[in-house]
This record gives structure tokens, C-alpha cells and sequence, in this order.
């Protein structure tokens, strides 16, 4: 047996087996129907993705022109047979028709392409029709604003972030209109997040879980986000509070790995103030959920859940945090890493995994794990201080005066710690 025909084999195989699966759906799908009285079940699929398969096959032999002819041929005889049953069932559902043309292609392709890709789409296929009551609930539950907020991104995405130029273009190299208009679609998707998560899984663990994932990208952006949302009431006020505090734990948790990864030798002196500062902050977090869940905070009157993408607020934010990247980055470019600390406290207002890993590098070339140690631990503070006025502005006194005492407290137990070792 040779292996072009065992090649052959397993691409026949794929292609009868995607058939196979989108039989099973359609036929499941409509299995209380009588016997005959529809046009493509389990056994016609099956028979589409083989019959593409052989026509595949063939097509090797007798070249592309009589190859499109069977294709042309199978689909205009597919379409006259689904026109009939149309026309007998009244149904105007397209969905069929093209299920069956799709299956009898990756049929064809599974012969010529990738079985990956080919078997990758089979799948894709019968989750589609599968999940047709699940999807046609969800869109039935969207409102005019949340689709016009998804297009907003995807556009500024897609047609606006291309069409920037991707270098600086001032003389201190620090503008960047590709990478600010980048941030301004995070902070987008951000608050885009936040709102999808608050709707879907409520305002408790929609607030929680988004916060957590959305910190993983940036703490900063996640702060600025829940003062918001927070001023605007979408969410009880102790709840947006942990979850602030819960962003900040994963920016502490994530300088930590960052360190141990790629500055090893520093972790000694850098992980027990940044535990001490992340065991207080998830101390905080705990207590305001806590409290949270006991008293009658913002219970007695409904959550105003509002714009998915509130485009004044993201604008402003926008232009505030891409101001301090320009101003850390002019001040780093000024000082330089030979000053080490100047450096980490400016660049930190901008980017403190930047900072972390810059400076692991240098202790990996030689610089001394203290100094890189302190060098990062000032530029966590500098980054948490810069969050505490950024809630402030987001989200008032209230929210940013809460979140800035619990920083300070992080602060404090991270620098006691740092001063005994």
C-alpha cells in the first residue's frame, strides 16, 4: 500500500467524516420529521462531503475545467432540490441549502487543502447550527447601542489604527499616533468589556471577573474604567472598590513574575515588598466585598447599567494617560537608564512591566540585584500613586480617596518590609 494511497484514504476519510457530523446536527435537528420528507439529513450529508471528496479525487486526474463542471453540476441539482422543498414547507431559510454546498466544498478541499483547516471548518459548521436557538436569543437580546459600540472598535481597529503612521513625529521621539490611538482602542475595549461582563454575568461577578481579566493587560486602564462606572452608579460602590483593589493585586502579581522570570536574581530583594504590598491590597479587596455583601450598599435603588462605550469619558482618559506616556517617556529619554532611578520613577507613570523589564535585563548583564530590585519597587510606587490620581479623576473623591488610602496602606506594608530586609 503505498503512501499516495494512504494519503488518499485519510482525505476521503475527513472529508465523509465532516459530512458525518453535520448529518448527525441536521438529522438530530430534525428528527421529528417523517421519513422523506426532507431533503439533506445524517445520510445526505455524509454522502455530500464523500461525493466532494471523489469529485476532489477526480479532479486530480482530469484537471480543474471538468472538476468545476461537477461542482457546477452538483450544486445547481442541490438548489433545484431545496427549491422544491421550499416551496412545499413555505420556508424561506437559506441555511440548509448552504450547509449542504459547504459540506460537498470541504468536501473538494479536504482532498486539495490542509485536513486541519478543512476538519477546523467542519466543526465550525455544526457549532453553527447547532447553537441556533442559543444564537438568535443573544442577538434578539442586543440593543442598538452595544452593536454600534462593537462596530465603533472594530473600525477604529480595522480602518482608523492602519492608516496611522507607526513612528514618533516630534522632536523627543515620544508621539507616537499609531501607539496612542492603539491605547485609546484598549481603553475602548475596556470599558467595552466591563459593560458585557457587568450585563451577562451581573453586576457582582461581571464587575470581579472583568476587572481580574482585564487588569492582566493593564491595572491602570481597569482603574480608570471601574471610577467610572462607579461615579455613574452601574455597580454597588464597595464592589467596584474590590475589584480596584483586586486590578492592583494583579499588577503587583504580575511585576512579581515578570522578575522571577526574567531577573531572577533581584527576586529576593523585590518579591517580600511586593507580597506585602499584594496581601494588603487583597486584604482590602476581601473587606469591601465583604462589607459589601452585609449592608444595603446602593441595594435599594436599581443599577443603571448605560452606555457600553461612554466615547466623552474614554476620550478624556485618553488624552490624560497618553499625556503621562509622553511625559515619562521625554523625561526617561532625558535622564537615561544610566540614571537608573530617575529613569524607573519617570518611565513608571507610562509602563511599569516596561520598566521591569528593562531593568531584569540590566541585572542579567550585571547590574547589582539590589539596585535593579529598587529600581522596579520605584517604579511599582511611582505606577500605583499615578492610579490613585487617575481614580480620583475618574471617579471622584468617594471612589479615587478610598482607593488612594488602600494604596498608600499597600505602599506602607511594601516599604516596611523593604526596610527590614
Amino acid at each position: 500500500m503505498t503512501a499516495e494511497f494512504l494519503d488518499l484514504f485519510q482525505r476521503l476519510t475527513v472529508a465523509f467524516a465532516v459530512g458525518f457530523l453535520v448529518g448527525v446536527e441536521r438529522g438530530w435537528t430534525h428528527r421529528d420529521a417523517p421519513e422523506g420528507s426532507r431533503a439533506a439529513g445524517l445520510r445526505t450529508h455524509a454522502i455530500f462531503g464523500l461525493a466532494g471528496g471523489v469529485c476532489g479525487a477526480v479532479g486530480r486526474f482530469v484537471g480543474p475545467a471538468p472538476l468545476a463542471a461537477l461542482i457546477l453540476a452538483f450544486a445547481a441539482a442541490f438548489i433545484i432540490f431545496k427549491l422544491r422543498e421550499a416551496d412545499r414547507d413555505k420556508d424561506l431559510s437559506v441555511t440548509g441549502t448552504l450547509a449542504g454546498l459547504v459540506v460537498f466544498a470541504l468536501g473538494v478541499y479536504a482532498i486539495h487543502g490542509d485536513l486541519v483547516i478543512a476538519s477546523a471548518i467542519g466543526v465550525t459548521l455544526t457549532v453553527l447550527l447547532a447553537f441556533k436557538r442559543a444564537l438568535h436569543t443573544w442577538l434578539g437580546g442586543l440593543r442598538a447601542e452595544e452593536i454600534n459600540s462593537a462596530l465603533f472598535i472594530l473600525a477604529a481597529t480595522a480602518i482608523a489604527l492602519p492608516l496611522l503612521p507607526d513612528r514618533t513625529i516630534d522632536p523627543w521621539n515620544a508621539v507616537n499616533p499609531r501607539e496612542l490611538w492603539l491605547l485609546t482602542i484598549v481603553l475602548a475595549g475596556a470599558s467595552f468589556a466591563g459593560y458585557v461582563a457587568i450585563r451577562w454575568l451581573g453586576p457582582r461577578a461581571g464587575v470581579i471577573l472583568g476587572a481580574m481579566v482585564s487588569a492582566i493587560v493593564s491595572s491602570t486602564v481597569t482603574t480608570a474604567d471601574l471610577g467610572r462606572r462607579a461615579r455613574a452608579g452601574e455597580a454597588k460602590f464597595l464592589t467596584v472598590s474590590a475589584a480596584a483593589q483586586l486590578a492592583s493585586l494583579v499588577m503587583f502579581a504580575r511585576v512579581g513574575l515578570l522578575v522571577a522570570i526574567f531577573g531572577g536574581a533581584a527576586l529576593d530583594r523585590a518579591g517580600p515588598p511586593l507580597a506585602a504590598a499584594a496581601m494588603v491590597t487583597l486584604a482590602a479587596a476581601g473587606a469591601f466585598f465583604l462589607v459589601s455583601e452585609r449592608r444595603a450598599d446602593g441595594d435599594a435603588r436599581p443599577l443603571a447599567l448605560g452606555n457600553p462605550l461612554d466615547l466623552p469619558s474614554v476620550a478624556r482618559f485618553a488624552l490624560l494617560l497618553g499625556a503621562m506616556l509622553v511625559i515619562g517617556r521625554v523625561l526617561s529619554a532625558h535622564y537615561g537608564p544610566n540614571s537608573l532611578f530617575p529613569f524607573a520613577a519617570t518611565a513608571g507613570l507610562a509602563d511599569v512591566d516596561a520598566v521591569t523589564l528593562a531593568v531584569s535585563g540590566l541585572v542579567r548583564t550585571g547590574l547589582s540585584p539590589e539596585t535593579g530590585a529598587n529600581a522596579i519597587l520605584l517604579a511599582a510606587v511611582v505606577d500605583t500613586l499615578s492610579k490613585s490620581a487617575i481614580a480620583i479623576f475618574t471617579g471622584g473623591w468617594r471612589f479615587g480617596g478610598l482607593f488612594s488610602l488602600c494604596s498608600i496602606a499597600a505602599l506602607a506594608a511594601g516599604l516596611g518590609v523593604w526596610f527590614v530586609l
